[in-house]
């Protein structure tokens, strides 16, 4: 059986991910590929819980690195690996880029320990293709205020976001084989025809 393919959406805050993963999905199936929808930190029951802990509360650094760490190990283990080993493609609203981002650049824990966890708890299993959805910071807190609800990621300050947006620009950068980055301002069926394109060059050329 061939494997599935592993799709994940990342950016800052208000970008528009949870909108593109459910669009891309809907092409997928119509595309005739078994396709699961997911999320971190999430996507299990555990998960789940451990994400409403973490975002309730306000954990040091490394406390938060090693609670996502443990999400992201369930979701792997039960949901990622057995549908790819299954074939169905998996799209998934953020993954490791965000540790990195996240807790990595903006909570100063050591890349070493992150990539130490990584190995422990996701490798081999990582993004085909990864998009990262960039938009200016003041976007996207307009975008999280207008919707409500704010939690202590969308209500930090200014710099942060940018802070943010740089470190998934510097991501993609550094990776671009995996990553890819659309402009985020644009309609969501433009950003979902340009991710669409991606899908079909990187992932579907020869494979059907």
């Amino acid at each position: 059986m061939t494997r599935g393919k592993f799709i994940t959406f990342e950016g800052g805050e208000g970008a528009g991910k949870s909108t593109q993963v459910a669009l891309l999905a809907e092409r997928l199936r119509a595309a005739g590929l078994a396709t699961v929808i997911t999320r971190e930190p999430g996507g299990t029951p555990l998960g789940e819980s451990i994400r409403a802990l973490v975002l309730d509360a306000e954990p040091e650094h490394v406390t938060e690195l090693l609670l996502f760490a443990a999400a992201r190990a369930e979701h792997v283990a039960k949901v990622i690996r057995p549908a790819l080993a299954h074939g169905t493609w998996v799209v998934s609203d953020r993954f490791v880029d965000s540790t990195r981002v996240y807790q990595g650049v903006l909570g100063g824990v050591s890349s070493a320990l992150i990539a130490a966890v990584e190995a422990g708890s996701v490798a081999p299993t990582f993004p085909d293709l990864t998009v990262i959805l960039d938009i200016p910071a003041g976007e996207g807190q307009r975008r999280t205020e207008a919707r409500g609800a704010l939690s202590r990621f969308d209500a930090a300050d200014a710099d942060y976001h940018e802070r943010l947006r740089q470190a998934f620009r510097d991501i993609a950068r550094a990776e671009p084989q995996r990553c890819l980055v659309i402009d985020g301002t644009l309609k969501p069926d433009a950003i979902a025809d340009h991710v669409w394109r991606a899908v079909e060059q990187r992932l579907l050329a020869g494979a059907r």
